[in-house]
């Protein structure tokens, strides 16, 4: 085999692993200053679970798992310490009506078992709900307004 078969045959075996992110737990001492100055004013009166970080877009991101008053919310933070997304958990039925019926009838006959908000750059962006039909789990989105998305975040 030629050194360039070889060489297409490895990238071909590591794409795969180069496409996916994947996330790594870390530990909070090894967050960059910018990023822990973030986490600290973002988790004021939550309970922090852990610190991950992953490669996204070609730059890496960090990532503080947190509860607050009982739900899930967590932040994504850019190296520099800017505040790239927070994804919190929410209620369905605190939601307006168009958002809680599109999240229904997308979902279909799955079961809705959690819905999230999505806020980038301060903006509300998309709801997220978890389903589960069977023993199989899914994900649907909606926008804001309960509109279709043009693309999933």
């Amino acid at each position: 085999m030629k050194l360039s078969q070889h060489i297409a045959l490895s990238l071909f075996a590591i794409a795969p692993i180069a496409l996916h992110a994947q996330e790594h737990k870390i530990a909070r001492t090894a967050l960059p200053a910018a990023v822990e100055k973030t986490v600290q004013a973002n988790t004021q009166g939550a309970t922090i679970k852990g610190f991950a970080t992953e490669m996204e877009g070609g730059k890496k991101v960090f990532e503080a798992e947190t509860v607050v008053n009982g739900h899930t919310r967590d932040i994504q933070i850019a190296a520099d310490g800017t505040l790239n997304e927070i994804e919190e958990e929410v209620a369905l039925d605190s939601l307006p009506a168009p958002v809680q019926k599109a999240l229904a009838a997308k979902a279909g006959t799955a079961k809705i078992t959690k819905v999230e908000s999505l806020t980038k750059k301060g903006k509300l962006v998309v709801y997220e709900a978890a389903t589960l039909k069977g023993a199989k789990k899914g994900e649907v989105q909606v926008g804001p307004n309960g509109e279709t998305l043009m693309h999933e975040e």
